[in-house]
Order: C-alpha cells, then structure tokens, then sequence
C-alpha cells in the first residue's frame, strides 16, 4: 500500500480548541463571578449546562449535529457563511443563545441580571477569539510531512467560524494543498459522501488515503465507513467504547510520521 495523502481535523487535532474554550470560559466566569458575588467555577459549570440544553431546544439542533457545530462554538459564531438557510437561522439566534445562556446560568445560582448575563455573553465570545492554541508539535510534525505526502484539511463547522479559526493561526494553512470545511459542502463527517469528495479534491482513492483526528464518532467513523486507514490521536488516553474501531491509535501527533513510513 502506498500512501499519498494524508487528511487531518483541525479542531483538538491541529488546533488546541478545547483550551482556548476553557479559558475563555474562565476568564468570563471570573468577572461575571466578581459582579454577581457567585464562585467562578460554579458559574462555568452552570452556563455550560445551561449552554447545552438550550442549544438542544433550538430547531437548528439537527442541522448543527449534521454539519457538526458544537453548543460552545454558537456561543461566539456569528454563523454570516454558508449557503444553507439552517445558517441564516443560526445567525438569528446567537446573539440570543449568548445572552440566554449566561443569563440562566446566573439564574442557577440565584442571581437575577439580564443586564449581566447579556455582557458576559458577548465577553465570552470577544474572550474566545482572543485566543488561539496551536499544539507544540503540529508545525513539527507538519513539516516532516509537507513534500511527502498531500495534505487536506477537513473540518466540520460553520465555514465562517472555521475560517476566524484558521485566520488565528495563518501560518496553517500553506501547509495544506486542499481545506475542506463541511458547513460549506453540505454535510458534516462522519458522511461518507463528504469523504468522497475529500478524496476526489486530492485525485486518490479511500486506499491512498489516512485520516488523523481525535473524534472517534467523526474522524474515524467516517474513514472507516468508505474504506481508508483511519488514525485516531488519543492525547489523553481515553478509554474506547463502542464498535468504532481505529485502524491505528496514537498519543501524540509525533507518532504519526514513523507511522505512516511503516503503513508505506
């Protein structure tokens, strides 16, 4: 088997989003726990669950799930990208879900304040792109394979939020010959038919191909559903459960390039 391409996610693969998430969230909670005499770290646990049920009563949940949108990125997404209508929906409700949400987080601790809660829904979201983690050894990693094999990017989203990510870490994107973006196709992974056309822009076949990711339910699903090697980067040794199995399972992204010499 000769590999060719190699396909990667972006969020918690590439990009440390799950960090930037948690101190944004921190960061707000501390002031919002300052003005309301609450503890900080209260109030993060109940926004987030607030954040989550809320997100599930929108009539956007299904389209969401499909494209793969997540409750804390509605929480700063504008959603002004994409084609569908459901983007337009979205665009709607987000100022409202960000309010909203801190708003009853507030309420799960007996304070009271719209007036609040509407602030610290738009200082998350200012809080959250002030901040843009890259892993240590993705530019490493990267570079060792850039020239070798090809390179896509394939990122479920909201194509707007996606592309303020990439806008935060510019230095990303050269390394790839092809980025993907399921808000912009239509379909979110694990759909085979995004692969397909994944695999199609790089000119390869399923068996030419290895996809990276640390979703199981996503990255791998999805490779495995038409076909390819499928990666999954487990950095913090999570316990698999269920029938999807990875092809390979690695902790770091620094096992990738000896993998794929042996897989060539």
């Amino acid at each position: 088997m000769t590999i060719k391409a190699v396909l990667f996610d972006l969020d918690d693969t590439l990009l440390w989003d799950e960090r930037s998430v948690k101190e944004a969230f921190e960061a707000t909670a501390r002031h919002g726990a300052s003005a309301a005499g609450v503890d900080a770290e209260a109030l993060e646990a109940a926004v987030r669950q607030e954040a989550r049920a809320l997100y599930e009563s929108y009539d956007t949940y299904a389209f969401t799930q499909m494209i793969g949108i997540n409750p804390f990125e509605g929480l700063w997404g504008n959603f002004t990208g994409g084609e569908h209508p459901m983007f337009r929906r979205l665009q709607e409700i987000a100022p409202r879900y960000r309010r909203d949400a801190w708003t009853r987080g507030l309420a799960a601790l007996g304070v009271d304040n719209a007036a609040l809660g509407a602030e610290l829904g738009e200082r998350f979201a200012s809080e959250r792109r002030k901040r843009s983690h890259i892993y240590e050894e993705t530019f490493e990693v990267l570079d060792e394979l850039k020239g070798r094999y090809r390179l896509l990017l394939l990122t479920n989203g909201s194509p707007d939020l996606q592309q303020e990510k990439l806008d935060g870490a510019p230095e990303l994107v050269p390394y790839f010959d092809e980025i993907v973006i399921s808000g912009q196709f239509g379909e979110g992974k694990p759909s085979p038919r995004l692969f397909a056309f994944a695999l199609d822009r790089l000119g390869i076949g399923p068996e030419e191909g290895v996809m990276v990711g640390d979703k199981l339910t996503t990255d791998i699903k999805g490779a495995n559903g038409i076909g390819m090697t499928s990666v999954w980067i487990n950095r913090h040794g999570a316990a698999r459960s269920g029938e999807i199995v990875p092809t390979h399972e690695i902790a770091s992204l620094r096992e990738l390039p000896g993998l794929l010499k042996r897989l060539s």
